[in-house]
Order: structure tokens, then C-alpha cells, then sequence
């Protein structure tokens, strides 16, 4: 994956904060032109916090769309449709800031189950974990927000899914490592 540059990831924030404003508004956002790695395929998350905590945090695993169309799409949905949170209203705006996390291609970890946790790299990694018609995903930097090592990583994972902790270690739950390029919006 070529990595985007600090300006490239500038933009990415901008672009999102740009979406949000304009849709919250009640305007409707144009992509704008965009360097030429906004139109690559890739998976993106946006994450939104609000005085520090969580208020919204939605994105695209897998490379579905093009990123510029991406981040739109995911800052849109964690503002708007995250399950967890009341949509975002355009007077929290000034308040919230907006995280970008543009990723690799998931990969499946082939070692046996019973050794994930030893090629898992905190700090490194994403997962996503499947099973029982489920799937859970933590990006990289919430195993290092939250201190865990490789195996409460693995736990919180499964957690995420639905699915009991410690079931990374079972043969039909697929484990799968991702890594992400994180932009933060800088404080005003």
C-alpha cells in the first residue's frame, strides 16, 4: 500500500470536516478535485470525538470505493448513523474532532489458531474477526489507547463481534490483521 503523505492526509480531514459541515448545514457536498490517491481503492474509517470521548466511528474495512468517496461516506455515517449515538447535530460540530484511518488490505493470519496472539503486533495491527455469522473490528490504535496486549486485543475483538472472549482461538472463527494510516484534525 503506498502510504499517504502528510498533506494527503491533511486533506483527507479536511475532506471529512468539509462533508460534515456542508451536509449538516443542510447542503449537499461535491467531492472536489482531489490528488490522483484519492481515487485508489481503499478501505477508511472516520472516527469523531467530541471532548475527548467517542461520539461516532464508522468505515469501509475493505476497498470498496475510491478513498476520496470513502471518507465522505464513512465521516457522513459516524456522524449520522452509528447505532451507539444520537446523529450529530451542526451546533457539536466546533466541538468535535475527526480522525481519519486509511487501511491496508485485510489479511488473514494462517498460523494455527491457538497462535494468533503471537502474530499480532500492538500498535501495528488492526483485526477483524469473523464467525457464527458475525464480525467485530477494532483499529490499530485502540489496543494502544487501552494498553492491551496481543491476547485482550484478540478478547475485545471477539467481544466486538458478539462472540464469547477467547474464541480467536477456535479453528472455524477467521482472524484477520489489517494496518492503518491515522490523521488526525489538529486542535483550532
Amino acid at each position: 500500500m503506498i502510504a499517504l503523505t502528510s498533506e494527503e492526509g491533511g486533506t483527507a480531514v479536511h475532506l471529512a470536516r468539509t462533508a460534515l459541515e456542508t451536509e449538516l448545514s443542510g447542503g449537499t457536498f461535491t467531492l472536489p478535485p482531489l490528488p490522483r490517491i484519492f481515487s485508489e481503492m481503499r478501505g477508511v474509517f472516520v472516527t469523531l470525538t467530541e471532548d475527548g470521548d467517542l461520539r461516532g466511528c464508522i468505515g469501509l474495512p475493505y476497498p470498496v470505493m475510491p478513498l476520496g468517496e470513502g471518507i465522505v461516506h464513512a465521516a457522513l455515517s459516524a456522524a449520522l448513523e452509528d447505532p451507539r449515538f444520537l446523529p450529530v447535530r451542526a451546533e457539536e460540530l466546533s466541538r468535535i474532532r475527526i480522525e481519519v484511518t486509511v487501511l491496508s488490505e485485510p489479511e488473514p493470519l494462517t498460523c494455527p489458531p491457538s497462535e494468533r496472539a503471537d502474530h499480532v503486533e500492538v500498535g501495528r495491527h488492526g483485526l477483524i474477526l469473523s464467525g457464527a455469522g458475525r464480525s467485530g473490528l477494532l483499529l490499530p490504535q485502540v489496543a494502544t489507547e487501552y494498553g492491551w496486549d496481543a491476547r485482550a486485543f484478540l478478547d475485545h475483538t471477539c467481544t466486538k463481534a458478539g462472540l464469547p472472549p477467547g474464541c480467536w482461538r477456535r479453528e472455524d472463527v477467521e482472524t484477520f490483521t489489517f494496518e492503518g494510516q491515522i490523521f488526525h484534525e489538529e486542535e483550532a
